[in-house]
This record gives C-alpha cells, sequence and structure tokens, in this order.
C-alpha cells in the first residue's frame, strides 16, 4: 500500500537529497539527479531539502486563488480541488520544494490507503501541484512523518518548536544549527544541525 497515495510516472519526490561538495552549500547547482545506487563519495556531503514550512512562506503569497495557506499548526498546504495548477507557488519557492503533477496517479485501486486526510495523502489530480505536508495524516493523530521513520541514521527529528521540553527545541537551543537561505526573510522552520 503505497501511504501518501502517490503514483506516479515520472515520479515526484518531496525530499530531494542534494549532493553537495564538501564546504560549499548551494542549492542551485547542487546535483540531486545521481545514480541511486551510487557510493558515498568522500569529497561531497548529501543533504536533504524538502519544504521548509516557512513562517513567512513566498508560495502561499502569490497564489492567485488561495489554494494554497498556513495552518494554525504552521504547516503550509495546498488544497487541491482549488489549486488551478499556474505553478506561481512553484517558482516562488527558494527551495524548490513544489511539484506539479504533469502525469495521472497510476495507484490500482486496492493499494489506494483509505486513511486518507483531506489536504494531505488523498490521491492527487494531473494538473496541481503538490509538497510535503509533513505527513498531516500522521501528525494530526500524534505520530511522527513517514520520513522520521524511515531514516536509517535517526537523523531527522519532528516536534512542536513553541514546547520548551520537546527535543527539537533542546536541539534548537543547545546545538550549532543552521536554515536554508537565511537573508530571504522566509524564516523557514527546518533546521540544520552542523556536524561535530
Amino acid at each position: 500500500m503505497n501511504e501518501n497515495n502517490q503514483s506516479r510516472d515520472p515520479e515526484i519526490q518531496y525530499i530531494r537529497v542534494m549532493k553537495m561538495k564538501k564546504g560549499s552549500i548551494d542549492l542551485e547547482t547542487s546535483d540531486h539527479d545521481y545514480p541511486e545506487n551510487e557510493a558515498a563519495d568522500p569529497n561531497y556531503f548529501y543533504m536533504p531539502v524538502q519544504c521548509q514550512q516557512c513562517r513567512n512562506p513566498p508560495c502561499v503569497k502569490v497564489c492567485p486563488v488561495k489554494a494554497t495557506w498556513k495552518e494554525k499548526d504552521g504547516i503550509i498546504v495546498i488544497d487541491y480541488n482549488w489549486c488551478i495548477g499556474c505553478r506561481y507557488c512553484e517558482a516562488a519557492c527558494p527551495y524548490h520544494a513544489r511539484r506539479f503533477n504533469w502525469a495521472k496517479g497510476k495507484i490500482a485501486p486496492a493499494d489506494i490507503n483509505p486513511e486518507m486526510a483531506y489536504l494531505s495523502n488523498r490521491p492527487r489530480p494531473i494538473g496541481v501541484m503538490e509538497k510535503c505536508t509533513f505527513c498531516l495524516q500522521r501528525t494530526r493523530k500524534g505520530l511522527y512523518p513517514a520520513c522520521l521513520e524511515v531514516c536509517p541514521t535517526g537523523a531527522r527529528k519532528f516536534g512542536n518548536l513553541r514546547d520548551p521540553e520537546s527535543e527539537v527545541r533542546r536541539i534548537i537551543e543547545n546545538e550549532r544549527v543552521y536554515v536554508l537561505k537565511q537573508d530571504l526573510g522566509t524564516i523557514p522552520k527546518f533546521y540544520y544541525v552542523f556536524a561535530k
């Protein structure tokens, strides 16, 4: 069963793992289309990039039909019934986190996940935008997003930034962290930890 009901050809990836030369961070020219089974190159590091769930999201501001917005908990969502597929949000996102559905989904009826949330994992039609929603169908039930559960190194963390007792809050306060493209004023809520 495909939990996110997202079976397409070509595939849509919410998380791009960027291959970057050590000592640099360049989202514009870094490679995310390297061979899947390629051995890790010691001259590079690999950084996952996805929707940064910004406090000041440029993607929301440019939508002419208000099909995308920020929920009370800060998650940026898209209503696929309202989206007209203009791709303005894709152009406005400095993290290249929005994906356009060029093809119709190919999900066998028996493979559709019946536990759907309106704003996250229901099958998306051709011609609309989509993005990571931190798996709303999970997080609204108190579960972790799927990416946390499958991360082989345990490097991904998720939690309430407003809760002073949460693990993510402790990490942000006690580790050397950074956000991508801080100078743009989008105020990402997706933090990266400097290697020790």
